[in-house]
């Protein structure tokens, strides 16, 4: 993985006011010079002169604004963003890293109070622009999940997210005020749950299927991994009741497995570079898992970015 200087986007709002205000004016002039109804003698040519010299300040003006930028009574250039990365000639900016820390307060496993770091919110960019470029290959109808299911899990977040109960977001009053806070909109976080569910949706497909476990392999957990969980006189479930279960998180596990080695696969193929040095050194060598899909019913949710793990039915 490759590092360059960032590209900065930079622009001086005062000067880059008053050139298009002359800019315009001349232009004018030069399209009245060239408007009139009288196509010969003298006037023509003066016309033509004058526009000759209309278009030539033009171009003047249009020069780049770094020249502009030079003089010492010009304002300091603002940046107003960046880029930190380029996947696959797709550009991650630093406005990205911005919405992403925002956003990671919808996720569940995200501590309350604790923002994930730059560096994480480019990882997660990275693998869901890898991700990304191969769901656009694909049938997209096929994927895109139905208004009713984004409903639903907009539901879950501002009933059950602990954020959320916090802020009483099942209120409209207190949803407002939480997306407020973190500088959230209602249109924003549905986009970015119907992208998340997406994703979801794509490694259902692509992974899951075929995947088998056998009668073994859940015997062995219930006895290793499950049984150990429970301790003494606790009512522990008869293997018949746990089996369900115990057959979803193996498959969760596999799939976890399959998708982790798969998103690796892709960076070591793909073209990515970190353009921002400050974020480079601290990228972890894996990729971040993207949520693997949940257990029905709610195959909706978001799984742990750490995979499924065992637990209690």
């Amino acid at each position: 993985m490759s590092t360059h200087a960032p590209i900065r986007i930079v622009f001086a709002r005062p000067m880059a006011v008053d050139r298009a205000h002359h800019f315009v004016v001349i232009l004018s002039g030069a399209w009245r010079a060239f408007a009139s109804g009288e196509l010969e003698g003298p006037a023509v040519a003066f016309r033509r002169g004058a526009a000759a010299k209309f278009l030539f300040l033009a171009l003047l003006l249009s020069a780049p604004p770094t020249f502009a930028a030079q003089q010492s009574d010009s304002p300091s250039p603002v940046v107003l963003d960046h880029a930190v990365a380029v996947v696959n000639k797709h550009v991650i900016l630093a406005s990205d890293l911005d919405d992403e820390i925002r956003l990671s307060v919808l996720d569940p496993n995200t501590v309350p109070q604790v923002e994930i770091t730059r560096q994480q919110a480019l990882e997660q960019l990275i693998s869901r622009a890898l991700i990304e470029q191969q769901i656009r290959q694909q049938d997209i109808e096929a994927i895109e999940p139905p208004q009713e299911e984004v409903n639903a899990r907009l539901h879950e977040i501002r009933t059950e997210l602990p954020n959320c109960v916090r802020q009483n977001c099942a209120s409209v009053a207190g949803w407002k005020s939480f997306l407020a806070s973190h500088g959230l909109t209602a249109a924003r976080v549905e986009a970015y749950l119907r992208y998340r569910l997406e994703i979801l949706r794509f490694i259902e497909q692509r992974f899951r299927q075929g995947i088998q476990i056998s009668p073994q392999q859940i015997e062995t957990y219930y006895h290793d991994t499950l049984l150990p969980q429970y301790a003494a006189g606790e009512t522990v479930p008869p293997l018949e009741q746990a089996a369900p279960r115990i057959q979803e998180i193996l498959l969760q596990q596999q799939v976890n497995e399959l998708f982790d080695n798969w998103l690796t696969d892709l960076r070591k193929q793909g073209d990515v570079e970190v353009l921002d040095s400050d974020l480079a050194p601290e990228l972890a060598p894996q990729p971040a898992s993207a949520p693997a899909p949940q257990p029905a019913p709610a195959a909706a949710k978001p799984a742990s970015s750490g995979g499924a793990k065992g637990g209690k039915p």
